[in-house]
């Protein structure tokens, strides 16, 4: 992982590809560059470093709360559901072995007092996770105060992180917050929302 102020040549060639909320994207294709922007949000990057396949999630939520929890629909948004999704895409895409696997993860930043606790859940179910599955992350740049650009490149595994200014901060706590607000989180009817 680098943390460089000015974009390294690897990353400013070939495809961009944005990896949005609830996202998971798998390639082999050594042109692709995923990219993401995160507040409290998180993103593991995954690659098979022997197959030279890799992916890209972005979560909202650790988990479920509430009645939501109690739903069928499993959501991308949510940690365990993104993590197990790009994990088993990996593989299934991959050699299909778990020691073939690097991991990386980012985000989970302090930037909204609204949304003050997401950033640490996140950080804490992740870290649980992988120590649960029996993986150990390749590196990681978590917490923090400010909103982060992750730019990372499946086929070889390399990750570049931007750390943001406060005016970007500001307007990627405000999309969370929005989105937080406006999403209806598994709804099993249309007159139940769950807001958190």
């Amino acid at each position: 992982m680098s943390r460089l102020t000015s974009l390294p040549m690897e990353f400013d060639r070939g495809v961009a590809t944005t990896v949005h909320q609830g996202d998971c994207l798998v390639t082999r294709d050594q042109d692709v560059t995923y990219s993401t922007v995160l507040g409290s949000c998180i993103s593991a990057c995954v690659r098979d470093r022997v197959a030279n396949v890799g992916g890209m999630n972005h979560f909202l939520l650790a988990e479920q709360s509430g009645p939501a929890r109690d739903r069928s629909a499993a959501s991308a948004r949510y940690g365990a559901f993104a993590m197990e999704q790009l994990i088993n895409k990996v593989l299934s895409e991959g050699t299909g072995r778990k020691s073939n696997l690097e991991i990386k993860v980012f985000g989970g930043g302090k930037i909204n007092a609204i949304l003050n606790d997401v950033g640490a859940k996140n950080i804490d179910f992740v870290r649980q996770f992988l120590a649960d599955e029996g993986y150990v992350a390749l590196s990681e740049d978590l917490g923090g105060t400010y909103a982060r650009r992750v730019l990372f490149r499946p086929y070889s595994g390399r990750a570049f992180v931007k750390r943001l200014d406060s005016n970007a901060a500001e307007t990627v706590a405000r999309e969370e917050v929005a989105i937080a607000r406006s999403k209806i989180l598994a709804p099993s009817r249309t007159d139940d929302v769950e807001l958190f």
